[in-house]
């Protein structure tokens, strides 16, 4: 799936995004989470993950779309 995050366009798979979230231990969760693998990380830590940019970069409305 084609989505935008911080303005660049992101190539999103299933696959892809669980092999970027491997062996990152979820940080508590304060707000919004998203659910992979039977764990709950906060939507701006997996987003930092797969994007490889800073979470100032985007918001966690931008991680939830994607």
């Amino acid at each position: 799936m084609r989505c935008l995050i911080a303005r660049p366009p992101f190539e999103l798979t299933k696959n892809g995004v669980l092999a970027s979230v491997s062996g990152i231990t979820p940080e508590l969760v304060p707000g919004e989470s998203a659910a992979i693998a039977r764990r709950r990380y906060p939507v701006r830590q997996v987003g930092q993950v797969i994007t490889r940019q800073g979470r100032r970069d985007f918001t966690s409305g931008e991680g939830i779309r994607a």
